[in-house]
């Protein structure tokens, strides 16, 4: 088990694009990302993140381990499904026009306060990526609340963090449009 030091603003490291990730994947950066989703499950388990002193995530990419570069990894279950993946250099290749958000709004393993406000995303995305656990080319279409976890961590390859899309005037305003989460 690898336990990462997660970059916290205001580290530059979260605010640079990353970097494209050169393939084939080497055994070193795959063994990273297969560590990074263990990490995720660990930080999962109430007793562990305890034991180590760790804030429960979703997503982790690699900006927030202060290497600027295009991969990130994902592990939760939602709707009956577990989402585990390790995305390599991934693109948003067609979104919804609909945007949702989390009700709850959205946290960030980087910024150590949560920041109260509505964080408007698209509701579905398609993603296309190099997966390091299945070591294959990857089509993911998702829809609500996997999307959001999805947009989030890419948003870290970009150097955007999700308190950057909270509207600074009104943090709490709804978009009646949008689906809420």
């Amino acid at each position: 088990m690898k336990l990462f030091d997660i970059h916290k603003i205001p580290d530059p490291v979260l605010f640079q694009k990353a970097q494209e990730v050169s393939m084939p994947l080497s055994e070193e950066k795959r063994q990273l990302i297969l560590d990074m989703v263990e990490y995720l499950k660990i930080s999962q388990d109430d007793d562990l993140a305890k034991k180590y002193h760790i804030r429960p995530g979703v997503g982790i990419a690699a900006p927030q381990i202060g290497i600027s570069e295009r991969f990130y990894a994902i592990y939760f279950s939602y709707d009956e499904k577990t989402y585990e993946y390790g995305l390599v250099n991934p693109k948003i290749i067609s979104t919804s026009i609909k945007k949702a958000y989390l009700e709850s709004g959205e946290g960030c393993l980087s910024v150590p306060q949560d920041m109260p406000g509505y964080v408007y995303r698209y509701y579905k995305v398609t993603i296309k990526a190099y997966d390091a656990i299945t070591q294959k080319d990857v089509t993911l279409k998702l829809t609500g609340y996997p999307a959001i976890v999805f947009q989030h961590e890419y948003d870290h390859l970009d150097g955007i963090l999700y308190i950057d899309r909270i509207n600074k005037k009104d943090p709490l305003a709804v978009d009646p449009s949008a689906i809420a989460i």
